[in-house]
């Protein structure tokens, strides 16, 4: 039943951010007390769009080393999230996490980031260095980890139909700013989560036409889907580029990029068995992703988790259980002001 008197705490945005923070709200006593209701334009079970960016996702995990500020929060983040699909993968398999190896060849000027040899990034379970034999002639750094991949149609899924189960709402709204969110029809809202992924014009979004480091500064990798779901083979990293259409050479290049990194991905006549495009928009932000409380003039608050980028899946439940933190936060100094 719907309790359409009861505070309130409106999530905008369903992509990765936004379901994973909405579902820890809902778990954790401090916040479940109050209606979560989840308001987005558009959701995982709704056909691909590049405007939607979770479902386009390579989804898998992969250590970056953290040179600076920003990477070292999204390490933080990376290495709390990391503990929560193991947990997952192992209590619920149909969830489609998959562990399995990962391998880093590096070259070109990202070489040195890896080479300092990073905490955070030699830390990794399962980590060790590759030399001799098993580092491809040409590649000037080589490493294994253990890593994960994730099918995000039916992970997300899975994160809705959990969230639904236990009693959260969903709604259907193109909103034009986060603050229009407080005046949801028929609801009591009392604090706004923004995992818009772009920030309703924030100055500092900006769009990643993400496709993946080479001698000459591209990339190359290849994600095999959990649950027979193909390979993804990428990639590129297009700035600010709004195009949403693939492009077939572009997809040629891709192919022949990764057939030569890994023969194994061609089919028994040495070709490539294609099943679609994948065009997605990463919502990146300079200086890294919004994090942070907002308190508006008349005292209601707005936690703001938009702008990660490509690293949305890996660093989702880290984020999450900082915006629960920070809502709980704000929700209490709420009550003890209301008190005075």
């Amino acid at each position: 039943m719907e309790l359409r008197g009861q505070e309130t705490i409106a999530v905008i945005g369903a992509g990765v951010l936004g379901l994973s923070s909405a579902l820890e709200l809902i778990e954790k006593p401090q916040t479940s007390k109050h209606q979560i209701v989840i308001v987005a334009d558009h959701f995982s079970t709704d056909p691909p769009n590049p405007v939607y960016s979770t479902t386009n996702a390579g989804a898998h995990y992969r250590p970056v080393p953290a040179i600076n500020t920003q990477t070292e929060r999204e390490g933080e983040h990376a290495a709390r999230t990391y503990s929560r699909f193991k947990k997952l993968a192992a209590e619920e398999p149909a969830m489609g996490i998959e562990f399995m190896e990962g391998i880093d060849y590096v070259s070109g000027a990202a070489t040195a980031n890896y080479t300092a040899m990073k905490p955070n990034y030699v830390n990794s379970e399962g980590f060790r260095l590759l030399e001799g034999t098993e580092k491809p002639q040409g590649v000037k750094f080589a490493a294994r980890y253990d890593s994960f991949t994730v099918d995000p149609e039916t992970y997300c899924f899975h994160l809705l139909r959990r969230f639904r189960l236990k009693g959260g709402k969903i709604l259907r709204l193109t909103l034009q700013s986060a603050e229009e969110a407080f005046r949801l029809d028929g609801y009591n809202v009392a604090l706004v989560v923004n995992c818009s992924g772009m920030g309703f014009g924030d100055p500092k979004s900006f769009i990643i036409r993400v496709a993946q480091q080479n001698e000459d500064g591209t990339w190359t990798f290849i994600v095999p889907r959990p649950l027979d779901g193909g390979t993804i083979v990428g990639g590129t990293k297009e700035v600010r580029d709004w195009n949403p259409t693939a492009s077939l050479a572009v997809r040629e290049e891709l192919l022949q990029k990764g057939a030569k990194m890994y023969p194994g991905i061609v089919n028994s006549s040495g070709g490539f068995d294609v099943i679609r495009d994948v065009v997605g928009r990463r919502p990146a932000r300079e200086g890294g992703m919004r994090l942070e409380v907002e308190t508006l003039p008349d005292k209601r608050s707005i936690v703001h988790a938009y702008g990660i980028g490509g690293r949305g899946f890996e660093t989702s439940w880290g984020i999450a259980e900082d915006v629960q933190r920070m809502v709980t936060e704000s929700m209490e100094k709420r009550t003890l002001m209301n008190r005075l």
